[in-house]
Parts: structure tokens; C-alpha cells; sequence
């Protein structure tokens, strides 16, 4: 199993933008489908995106299709999330999550079998 660390996190300004990145441990990167959640104070954690083993497919929540743009690199073991146009609804803990099994892209937390610690990102009006 991948162990994954998050990074990237911090505090912008409504309009502005965020880059962030998970790093994952283990040879077998490239065999997990990963994914993006999201859990803002007194929420359920949600779905954001997900990026497929080769990378070459996504799928994106409503909410953030068309400003977030999630990629891989499977020769550095990466997986990122582009954040644009932020706005104080995005504020929440960003979780980065692996998924090894399905041949799908998975919206739902329980599909995922790794997770990482979480990184804030708080966006201010």
C-alpha cells in the first residue's frame, strides 16, 4: 500500500489560486486510480476529482469543473491538484486518496484504501 503525504496547502484570497500536491511512497503508484476529497468544518467529506492510473482520464465534481485541474507523474510518484478561481466555499481540508482496485474512476471515500493526513486551505472573501 502507498502511504501519501499532501502539501501545498495555505491561505489565499477569493479569485486567486493554489497548486497542490501529493507525494506517495512505494513502487506501486502507477496502479492506483487517485483521487481528491475535501471536508469542510461540520461536513462530510466529498469527492473533487479523480485522475486515472495513466492519467490520461479525469472526472471532476460539479462544483469545481472547469477551475481545478487534477494531473499525475508517475515517474516522480506525484499527483496534483490545480486551483483556480478560489472562492471561500473551496475552504476545507484537502485529502489526497488512492484507489487500487476499481477499473473505474470512484466519486465515493470508501472506494479508496490510502489516504493521506489532509492539507488546509483556506480561501478569504
Amino acid at each position: 500500500q502507498v502511504q501519501l503525504v499532501e502539501s501545498g496547502g495555505g491561505l489565499v484570497q477569493a479569485g486567486g489560486s493554489l497548486r497542490l500536491s501529493c507525494a506517495a511512497s512505494g513502487r506501486t503508484f502507477s496502479s492506483y486510480n487517485m483521487g481528491w476529497f475535501r471536508q469542510a468544518p461540520g461536513k462530510e467529506r466529498e469527492f473533487v476529482a479523480a485522475v486515472s492510473r495513466s492519467g490520461y482520464i479525469t472526472n471532476y465534481a460539479y462544483s469545481v469543473e472547469g477551475r481545478f485541474t487534477i494531473s499525475r507523474d508517475n515517474a516522480k510518484n506525484r499527483v496534483y491538484l490545480q486551483m483556480n478561481s478560489l472562492n471561500p466555499e473551496d475552504t476545507a481540508v484537502y485529502y489526497c486518496a488512492g484507489d487500487p482496485r476499481s477499473s473505474g474512476l470512484q466519486v465515493t471515500s470508501d472506494s479508496y484504501d490510502a489516504w493521506g493526513q489532509g492539507t488546509q486551505v483556506t480561501v478569504s472573501s
